[in-house]
């Protein structure tokens, strides 16, 4: 039959969630305490338990012939009379009546075992809940505090700071709270179970709980980003090709959405599919915008053009650029949002303007500038690099130089200049400027002329070369051959339409 020990230890140990065998640890610690405080040395005693839970306290004495430390050693007669066959040099156990124990030391065996539960307590809750960071737990609103609300989680009690709680939300006494554990620390006074709503992890464990698909890693979630209260997005993929990764997040007629979106409170949710390409991946990140087409800036610094049309701009962007921010934490990118008309405004580079071609089937009409030799298609490499040995590196520069200087190329060949002149011609407008007998003198504009200049639009000229001009013609004014606007011998180019002017005088 179980006794009263044995029972009182199978309800604190229900109560409060100890194992039994720790229980009877602190027993043990708390009797070696009491001893301790009334003979001032427990390193002979000695505590036992039944099969029933009782507990004795003995005192291991030596048998010896004239005590000295009646603490630890017994008179041989006495021994005898516990014991017959007792012999000196002999040990034996002498049980201690509780009894001999003072108030003092029974009040110090009885803090030393309240502060043991509490440690005991505290750990072993510690291990549980700490075993069950990242996942969802219910709890029950208790109090609030300076906007922090206490959580009953049964065991214990949780908080759920301001900062983690959703601005949708309210609660009063005895609400249900269902959120994510994020921390469990060990504080002076207890163990802290720190709670959140506004975590994107709240998001990924009920999608675990809602999409089966999800839980089984059949479909995973790339990233979700968030804005608490307003707005969700999450990236999705599937592991199977014949499971659609965004339809099982939905789920039949949105049952499963719709079931998120109540536990957040209405919060808005955007399940979008996650691509390798980041062009398609921001084109779906901007959703529920339509996005014509992604033109990529600059990649390595992840800067990239989204181009909507003028209905989807605003919503594109979002209600306060939301949209368009929670798109650029979803995908780590930049992305600047553009219609049609601001993107035909835009300077942005050739490489660039031709991938936007491409995109809008436009590349039969769209002509990428050449203006370096280097940029020509098929030309020689070791071409290039002899002439930029020499500092020619622009095909204006090439054009310019006269046999003699194309001369001082020794590794270059007359065949392989051919060449060049061929592949410049084939790829680059030259446009020769006509000279003009209206009182300006344009020798130097005609040589630019002959040695032809390389125009990418038909409209910027290269500068012309300028002569020594004498001080009393300063003063002359002269029409400009282009536009025929008024023009000085000072002037190196034209004030109204920009084209280069030199002047020579003949003596």
């Amino acid at each position: 039959m179980a006794t009263d020990m044995s029972d009182a230890i199978r309800q604190l140990s229900q109560d409060r969630g100890i194992s039994e065998e720790l229980i009877l640890t602190t027993i043990e610690n708390t009797l070696i305490a009491a001893y301790k405080r009334r003979f001032g040395n427990a390193d002979n005693a000695i505590v036992r338990f039944t099969d029933d839970k009782e507990v004795s306290i003995y005192a291991q004495k030596m048998i010896v012939d004239g005590v000295y430390d009646p603490v630890s050693e017994i008179d041989i007669e006495e021994a005898r009379e516990l014991n017959p066959d007792a012999e000196i040099g002999d040990e034996i156990l002498i049980e201690v009546d509780p009894r001999e124990f003072d108030r003092i030391s029974v009040q110090s065996a009885k803090q030393t075992a309240h502060q043991s539960i509490r440690e005991i307590q505290k750990d072993t809750l510690y291990s549980e809940f700490k075993d069950k960071v990242g996942e969802i737990i219910i709890g029950y609103y208790q109090r609030e505090r300076n906007g922090t609300i206490y959580v009953d989680l049964g065991k214990m009690e949780g908080i759920l700071p301001k900062k983690y709680q959703s601005p949708r939300e309210t609660y009063h006494v005895n609400d249900r709270i269902k959120a994510l554990i994020t921390e469990v620390n060990k504080t002076p006074s207890g163990l802290q179970v720190v709670l959140s709503r506004t975590h994107t992890d709240f998001v990924r464990a009920i999608f675990e709980l809602e999409v089966p698909e999800v839980y089984d890693k059949t479909v995973e979630i790339h990233k979700i980003v968030r804005e608490p209260g307003y707005r969700t997005k999450l990236a999705v993929y599937s592991n199977r090709d014949d499971v659609d990764p965004v339809g099982a997040c939905v789920g039949l007629k949105g049952v499963r959405i719709q079931a998120v979106i109540k536990e957040l409170e209405g919060e808005k949710i955007d399940i979008l599919k996650y691509d390798p390409d980041p062009r398609r991946f921001i084109k779906n990140a901007l959703s529920p915008a339509e996005v014509r087409d992604v033109v990529i800036l600059d990649e390595a610094k992840h800067q990239a053009l989204a181009v909507v049309n003028d209905s989807q701009l605003s919503l594109a962007i979002g209600k306060q650029g939301l949209n368009v921010r929670l798109a650029n934490r979803l995908v780590d990118w930049n992305i600047d949002v553009k219609t049609d008309a601001q993107f035909e405004e835009m300077d942005i580079a050739a490489e660039s303007r031709r991938a936007v071609a491409d995109l809008f089937g436009d590349s039969d009409e769209y002509e990428e500038e050449i203006s370096r030799i280097a940029e020509l298609p098929g030309v020689d490499t070791a071409v290039v690099a002899a002439l930029q040995e020499g500092n020619i590196e622009f095909i204006e520069d090439f054009l310019a130089l006269g046999p003699e200087e194309l001369g001082e190329f020794k590794s270059i060949t007359a065949e392989q200049l051919e060449i060049l002149r061929r592949l410049i011609e084939e790829y680059v407008e030259i446009i020769e400027e006509e000279a003009e007998e209206e009182g300006v003198f344009t020798e130097g504009d005609a040589e630019t002329a002959e040695a032809g200049e390389v125009l990418s639009d038909g409209e910027e000229k290269g500068d012309s070369v300028e002569a020594d001009t004498p001080a009393d013609a300063e003063a002359e004014e002269y029409e400009c051959p282009e536009c025929g606007a008024k023009i000085t011998v000072d002037m190196t180019n034209c004030p109204n339409c920009g084209i280069g002017l030199s002047f020579e005088y003949e003596e």
